[in-house]
């Protein structure tokens, strides 16, 4: 009788090691997508694509998205905001391109210059809306991430960043990221 709790017992263990190990794994496969712009990384975002400028979404380059990708998916967000991480941008169902033009219109469903659905920011707005810190806040960091998804997500327009992350659970075949800096004084 011990032989066989013992038995159990190991057979327990291996399973828990073999599923840690498998889900370190598959968190690991999920990055490599390569993210870049007109900003290189942890550099300050032009002026243009900020409140203080044209307040137009910058281009995004996306390199190394896996062949099996239905779509991608974007959150950009400020870790660094007074009240807590802020979001800027939340888009889905945009097709695997690896060139994301600059100023994507402000509009629940876009048909162009490439077709997806754009959620509302914490501006309360649809689109992307730039970095605006307040004044003499510091540095901020923001954040663009571009998910390669296995599936094209059933979410209304209009949706938020905590919506979008939901529905994409289980669903990311690769991520990437760029951060950009801006400062207003």
């Amino acid at each position: 009788m011990k032989k066989w709790i013992v038995v159990i017992s190991l057979g327990a263990v291996i399973t828990l090691i073999l599923i840690f190990f498998t889900s370190q794994k598959s968190q690991e496969e999920t990055t490599g997508l390569t993210i870049s712009s007109v900003f290189k990384n942890n550099e300050v975002i032009p002026k243009k694509y900020t409140c203080d400028g044209e307040n137009v979404s910058p281009p995004l380059q996306i390199s190394s998205i896996p062949k099996d990708t239905k779509s991608l998916a974007i959150i950009v967000d400020d870790p660094d905001a007074p009240i807590g991480t802020f979001v800027h941008w939340v888009a889905w169902n945009i097709p695997p391109v690896e060139k994301i033009p600059e100023g994507i219109p402000k509009e629940e469903k876009v048909e162009k210059p490439l077709k997806m659905v754009q959620g509302r920011n914490d501006f309360r707005k649809i689109g992307y809306d730039g970095p605006c810190p307040p004044r003499g806040h510091g540095v901020h960091h923001y954040h663009f991430k571009v998910y390669a998804l296995d599936t094209f997500l059933d979410l209304p327009p209009r949706s938020t960043k905590k919506d979008l992350e939901k529905a994409m659970k289980g669903h990311v075949i690769r991520r990437g990221e760029l951060i950009g800096t801006f400062e207003r004084r």
